[in-house]
């Protein structure tokens, strides 16, 4: 079943690049005011929009592609968000618009700085844009009375990250690990530590990951780090070790998801990776291996938010609270085969009667077990006033 299916990260992820450094860090810079105070920013009170949940039985949601469950036969079938429909009388209209987290904030940043509807009841974003978002008073926090299987079931481990403390304002939909990968056959041998990356016998044969905010956390992890509590100091600490190996040649090129080609090819031995990539490529070739370093790894999300003036609002947060299910939870994990925010859903998994479908509750990198969820944390985001310092030193390193 998963190997025939492409894999989601290859479009979601491989697309975020020098951030901080494109279109959407212009954006952010110009949205700034005197005295650290957002010029965009919209105040509590000013937020919402009347709600026509009650009489308007429909919602817009914009999500990235292949990020949802699809029917093998059709397409055009969405089974758990048909289920929904078909339950609540609610019309979901479900647009595969986010591409890329910079390219979507500035198509909705417009209407949003200028209190005005984004046309969406509900999106999709990665945590350290969400972030943004919150910062910037962009989004509504959610009523949990409408939302008492998230109450319940979210994985206490996404409950309350930096950004966003008690998660208010956002939900996860998805989660993963960015971790290391490698050829295990190829090698020769184990990969346990960040540090073994930079071992002579991988000279030239290892990638790491383009963009700042997919990479630092773990660098830093290999040396200790708190990523709850990293410094500048911390963040300049591994850019000075990652630019003596960029000349050393000790790291052959950084990537978006192409690293997957060249761990695949042989070109690369060992990589940064994200869990989800790798359940793929696994399936293909079990001598690439995913590990999750003795010293950590980092545990990120890609969340719901709903945006201002939003039409929809208790349709929005019903429609959260139903993918919060166990059951349906379960059937989306069996899809896109992500870290499973839900993890109830792990029994109901077990419980299928398909081998293989019963086979992924046993997946670490779906429902990670006790020792895994122990060295897994979720970063602080870089605040904005670190960002443009932050991603000129890495880009310069990374040559974007």
């Amino acid at each position: 079943m998963r190997a025939n299916r492409v894999t989601p990260q290859v479009t979601r992820r491989s697309l975020l690049r020098a951030l901080g450094g494109g279109a959407g860090a212009v954006a952010v810079g110009a949205l700034t005011a005197g005295c650290g105070v957002p010029a965009a920013y919209v105040a509590p009170g000013d937020r919402s929009a009347q709600d026509r949940s009650a009489s308007d039985k429909r919602l817009t949601w914009a999500n990235w592609p292949l990020y949802i469950d699809v029917d093998d036969d059709d397409p055009a079938r969405r089974p758990t968000l048909d289920a929904f429909e078909k339950r609540t009388g609610i019309q979901v209209r479900y647009t595969e618009e986010i591409n890329d987290n910079d390219e979507f904030f500035g198509k909705v940043s417009p209407s949003l700085m200028n209190h005005q509807k984004t046309g969406r009841d509900l999106l999709v974003v990665s945590d350290w844009m969400c972030s943004r978002f919150v910062r910037l008073g962009w989004v509504q926090e959610m009523d949990r009375a409408r939302q008492p299987n998230v109450t319940r079931y979210l994985d206490p481990l996404l409950r309350s990250p930096a950004f966003d403390p008690g998660r208010e304002y956002t939900v996860p939909w998805q989660s993963g690990i960015t971790g290391i990968a490698y050829n295990k056959r190829r090698l020769g041998r184990e990969i346990r530590h960040v540090s073994d990356l930079w071992a002579d016998d991988l000279k030239g044969r290892v990638t790491l990951l383009s963009g700042l905010d997919e990479s630092f956390a773990l660098l830093m992890q290999g040396n200790g780090v708190d990523i709850t509590r990293w410094t500048a100091d911390d963040f300049h600490r591994i850019c000075d070790q990652v630019e003596k190996l960029v000349k050393e040649r000790h790291i052959r090129r950084f990537t978006g998801n192409d690293y997957i080609k060249d761990l695949s090819s042989g070109d690369v031995l060992a990589c940064q990776a994200y869990s989800g990539d790798i359940i793929q490529l696994q399936a293909d070739d079990p001598d690439i291996e995913f590990v999750v370093p003795e010293e950590g790894a980092e545990l990120w999300s890609e969340s719901l938010m709903i945006p201002n003036l939003a039409d929809h609002k208790a349709s929005a947060e019903r429609l959260i609270d139903y993918y919060y299910e166990p059951e349906v939870a379960a059937e989306l994990a069996a899809w896109v085969n992500y870290v499973c925010p839900v993890p109830a859903a792990r029994d109901i998994l077990a419980s299928a009667e398909d081998r293989e479908t019963a086979e992924l509750a046993e997946d670490p990198l779906i429902f990670p077990d006790d020792a895994m969820r122990s060295r897994l944390a979720v970063a602080r985001d870089i605040r904005s006033s670190e960002r443009t310092e932050f991603a000129q030193r890495w880009n310069a390193i990374a040559g974007l």
